[in-house]
């Protein structure tokens, strides 16, 4: 088996492992944990935010809109785009009921 790196989340006490090259977040819903809502996948979104607290980790790319610069040097990341180099400590940080809202209700418009 491939080489894998233990996940923490900080406040749950929850660990689960990430296998080498694979994100965070899929680690995660592969092992049934529920620690951040899910939308895109892709780094577009900022559902899946994240705190890294302790740890190595690549990134992949990632909305600056929900991801500034700024935010990032923070440890603040998207678990969909993190690749544990290292074991991690996170801290889920999911966004607010309200700041979703906006998301998840759309209207498609169909023309005829």
């Amino acid at each position: 088996m491939g080489e894998s790196y233990q996940v923490t989340e900080q406040y749950s006490g929850q660990t689960f492992r990430c296998k080498a090259g694979q994100s965070v977040l899929k680690a995660m819903e592969q092992q049934g944990l529920k620690c951040v809502p899910v939308g895109c996948r892709g780094g577009g979104c900022g559902f899946c935010k994240v705190a890294v607290l302790s740890g190595d980790y690549a990134c992949g790319k990632m909305s600056r809109v929900h991801v500034p610069p700024e935010v990032l040097a923070q440890g603040e990341v998207l678990a969909c785009r993190i690749y544990p180099l290292t074991d991690l400590i996170i801290e889920c940080r999911p966004q607010q009921p309200a700041a979703r809202l906006t998301n998840e209700h759309t209207t498609t418009i169909v023309m005829r």
